[in-house]
């Protein structure tokens, strides 16, 4: 899986390089990592032991500023993960017009498994270890798969007693203490609003009433269903890795999210009717929103989907050969390095409050974001219509128009 992800991204680039016919040579350059640091990191575990586990920091490209992209904890993370996410940083991050390149790190362990005292432990050692790296202008990690505030706490910590200087902006995501913004737990899934207003305004599909299939009902999937919901949409179908659930009346997200708290699954909630976790793609809405993994809607999956419209929250989860059904079958989809950017976005506020010594206003924060995504959304659909394109296609080609600027700009050193 890993190294299909890296593949889909090369494939992506190869195809917008030659929609906008980039230059071959910052092709050639944008094939590649410009680093990857790939670090071991022991840990003295509670029982006395040393157990040792592998990390990563990888840049992809910092032509358009510091590496940005999230340190996720993951028994499978590997080198080609985390290259093929830090490259899909790159293009998020230009898509959304911020000044960042693409960055993303990863240790392979199961934080499940460790106690608190062996993550602070792990988080300490891997930060320390990629500490070169790491600065408020070189690279800004932030929360991803398994890790939290807390975690960029240690980060930020260790990062400051190693260098002797206190770095606000070091990370984001950080507590709110430390100068974390409110607006930051949920700003991908408000992102993701943003982009399904916008694009179901464009298909003439009033927002009342339409009916949605979250897939996945974690820390993007569950806020997005209670904005949905609040929005006037019904949220018919739920899943996530222990079932799914459906009422085509619509389910309740308070009551649903009280239930995946006690019982940490969708499965068995009463206000629904059980399904497979795999027939979720049947149900038949407007919309379906995968929040969860990526590579779940496969060309088997894309034949089956019942929904109009895919807004993806999740990165990757559309798999390369799944786009031309989609795309034959008159399903719309809205790219993840577009739709899920509210989380980064959001993090390029917060780097920009520290860097400022100045905290926004929360209402300051949220009417930057939706603009922000309001007009991403309006850039993107526009080169989709002037290329005649998927949305996906407008937006890699959109994302490497502001690369290879920057490139050409900055020059090739020496």
């Amino acid at each position: 899986m890993s190294a299909a992800a890296w593949e889909a991204v090369l494939a992506r680039l190869d195809d917008a390089a030659e929609l906008i016919g980039l230059d071959p040579d910052v092709h050639r350059i944008l094939r590649n990592c410009e680093r990857t640091l790939e670090v071991a990191v022991p840990v003295r575990m509670d029982d006395g032991r040393v157990e040792v586990f592998t990390g990563w920091r990888i840049h992809h490209d910092t032509t358009r500023g510091p590496g940005k992209g999230g340190i996720r904890f993951h028994p499978d993370v590997d080198a080609q993960e985390v290259q093929a996410l830090a490259a899909g940083m790159t293009f998020k991050t230009a898509v959304l017009d911020l000044p960042f390149g693409g960055a993303k790190g990863g240790v392979r362990c199961d934080p499940t498994k460790l106690s608190l005292g062996e993550l602070e432990r792990l988080t300490r050692r891997y930060a320390f270890e990629i500490a070169p790296l790491i600065g408020t202008d070189r690279d800004v990690p932030a929360p991803d798969v398994n890790t939290d505030g807390r975690v960029m706490a240690w980060l930020l910590d260790t990062i400051a007693m190693t260098t002797g200087q206190h770095q606000s902006g070091v990370v984001t995501g950080k507590p709110l203490a430390l100068g974390g913004t409110r607006a930051h737990a949920g700003a991908t899934s408000a992102g993701v609003v943003v982009c399904v207003r916008a694009v179901l305004r464009q298909l003439d599909l009033p927002l009342a009433g339409r009916r949605v299939v979250i897939q996945g009902f974690g820390k993007v999937g569950g806020p997005l269903a209670f904005l949905l919901s609040s929005a006037g949409m019904r949220v018919v179908g739920v899943s996530d890795v222990g079932g799914a659930v459906f009422n085509e009346g619509g389910l309740q997200p308070s009551e649903l999210s009280a239930h995946v708290a006690e019982h940490g699954t969708v499965a068995g909630f009463p206000g629904g009717d059980p399904m497979d976790a795999d027939d979720v793609y049947e149900l038949p809405s407007e919309l379906f929103v995968p929040a969860a993994l990526g590579g779940v809607i496969t060309p088997a999956v894309a034949e089956r989907l019942a929904a109009k419209v895919v807004v993806e929250a999740a990165n990757g989860p559309t798999a390369p050969a799944a786009e031309p059904i989609l795309r034959d079958r008159g399903i719309v989809v809205v790219p993840d390095i577009l739709a899920n950017a509210g989380g980064v976005t959001a993090s390029y506020f917060e780097w920009a409050q520290a860097k400022q010594a100045y905290p926004w206003d929360d209402d300051v924060v949220a009417d930057r974001l939706r603009q922000r995504m309001e007009r991403a959304f309006d850039d993107v659909w526009g080169k989709a219509a002037a290329l005649d394109v998927t949305l996906r296609r407008a937006a890699f080609a959109l994302a490497l128009e502001r690369v290879a600027a920057a490139i050409a700009a900055r020059g090739l050193f020496p």
